[in-house]
């Protein structure tokens, strides 16, 4: 099993950071949960979610879960080689390639990953729920569903205009 090359400049981005209150027998117990993205703006992205007692530590288990979560995606330039549909549980996105110019038109949990993708134009829109964290995770299963042309060619055995 080939084991994914860590890029070496990587880019963290802290999507969002929830606190949660557990009430006990003993009075109330405060814990913070973070949802991370790293990227190398390359092509490689990956998301991690971190629970813990304190803020950094609820980070640092996110970017850590997110290194080993990376993907690499394929790019048509700086935006992506054709639409493509995101969906995990009730959040879906519509991911669309941009002209050059364009930037990336999404919502700030999309956005992020985007981003540190590496793409630079691209429209999206997020349909049924906007949890930042089930957005992110169907951002990223619309980015693992894009396909080259050379992708296609191969898997089908027959050379494509």
């Amino acid at each position: 099993l080939a084991r994914f090359e860590e890029p070496i400049n990587l880019e963290e981005t802290v999507v969002k950071i929830n606190r949660c209150t557990t009430v006990t027998k003993g009075g109330k117990s405060m814990s913070f949960s973070a949802i991370v993205v790293v990227g190398d703006k390359k092509g490689s992205v990956g998301i991690g979610f971190g629970k813990a007692r304190e803020v950094p530590n609820a980070v640092s288990k996110a970017v850590k879960e997110a290194k080993k979560q990376m993907i690499k995606i394929p790019l048509n330039g700086n935006t992506i080689p054709h639409v493509s549909w995101g969906r995990f549980k009730a959040a879906n996105i519509f991911l669309k390639p941009a002209s050059p110019g364009t930037g990336i038109k999404a919502g700030a949990s999309a956005r992020a990953v985007l981003e540190s993708a590496g793409i630079k134009n691209i429209l999206s829109k997020c349909y049924g729920k906007r949890n930042p964290l089930n957005v992110a995770k169907a951002t990223l299963m619309g980015l693992k569903a894009l396909r080259t042309k050379e992708d296609i060619e191969m898997l089908r055995g027959v050379k494509i205009e």
